[in-house]
């Protein structure tokens, strides 16, 4: 069994005005992230929205001595971005479809993700969104080590940052034995 797992696709990580955003790199995955998500969908496959989500008054979190304030949750930041935003309203009482807020770079650190993989025997993830060299690079590092077969949508993953990009994916394929698609 597989499932996808979409990172922080949301306007503060890739509308123009976000405030830590990709710009137009993530904007130029949108239609990609999209499709695999209708496909994955359509397919009965287990879809999760992996979400950075940030508390306003969290004064002890890691990433605020490294990144301005984003993904605060309630906020217009912490919605998905554009066109995936409205699949995710259109299909949100599906039980395939599952909203995961997280407090770290992982989906995995610190959430039920694991569980929720296992319960449905899923053994493949497939991971899409944003930052390749972040977010998605340190959930990719996680299921690794608990042994899930990893697929990289390349067409559906960003950064702000291009030469992290372009080493991430070799470290995907090179190091944790991803399949880059």
């Amino acid at each position: 069994m597989k499932a996808l797992i979409s990172i922080d696709y949301t306007n503060d990580f890739i509308a123009t005005d976000g405030a830590l955003t990709t710009g137009k790199a993530g904007q130029s995955i949108e239609n990609a992230m999209v499709n695999l998500t209708k496909t994955f969908i359509e397919q009965g496959e287990f879809v999760v929205f992996a979400i950075d989500a940030h508390k306003a008054d969290d004064n002890y979190h890691p990433e605020n001595r490294l990144f301005p304030p984003h993904n605060i949750i309630g906020t217009q930041g912490q919605e998905l971005y554009g066109l995936l935003k409205q699949l995710y309203i259109q299909n949100q009482t599906n039980p395939q479809v599952y909203w995961l807020n997280k407090r770290h770079y992982s989906a995995f650190s610190g959430t039920d993700l694991d569980i929720r993989l296992r319960e449905r025997n899923i053994t493949e993830i497939h991971l899409t969104g944003v930052c390749t060299d972040i977010c998605v690079l340190h959930t990719a590092v996680d299921a690794y080590n608990l042994n899930y077969k990893i697929v990289i949508h390349q067409s559906a993953v960003a950064s702000f940052d291009s030469i992290g990009h372009e080493w991430t994916l070799k470290h995907f394929q090179n190091t944790l034995g991803a399949t880059i698609v």
